[in-house]
């Protein structure tokens, strides 16, 4: 098999395709995620903690004096605690609601009611012996 039609084999194969658009999702739902994190849970924890913005402590490494992290990141070498912090957090609320997402969907998989199925048929020894059990019973 040359090396062009194998490869044509691996990506028309499902799993590729499936994995793709997996990609896709995923790049567009962690948009929203970012943003529910960003924009509407981070204010709210900032809030929680004396409106303090985790993303301008840092250390300046340079000497020089900053007051915001974009200006001493221009100065120089910066240490951005804070903005390690705040991606730490991002990165716990961002997994516990993966988390709770995950749990909901397998939730939601357990509830579904199986397909009623016939019942198997017995095998055929078992056929047999219920056969020679009533021929017993009738003599």
């Amino acid at each position: 098999m040359s090396f062009v039609s194998e490869f044509k084999e691996f990506a028309v194969k499902g799993n590729v395709v499936d994995l793709a658009v997996g990609v896709i999702i995923g790049g567009a739902f962690g948009k929203i995620v970012d943003s529910v994190v960003n924009d509407l849970i981070m204010p709210l924890v900032g809030m929680a903690v004396g409106g303090l913005d985790f993303s301008n402590y840092f250390v300046q490494l340079s000497g020089q004096h900053a007051t915001t992290l974009a200006e001493a990141k221009k100065a120089g070498a910066v240490f951005a605690y804070g903005n390690f912090i705040t991606v730490a957090l991002n990165f716990v609320i961002l997994a516990f609601i993966i988390f709770l997402m995950i749990k909901q969907i397998n939730r939601l998989k357990n509830e579904a009611p199986a397909a009623p199925s016939a019942p198997a048929a017995p095998p055929e020894d078992i056929v047999l012996l219920r056969e020679i059990r009533d021929s017993l019973k009738k003599q």
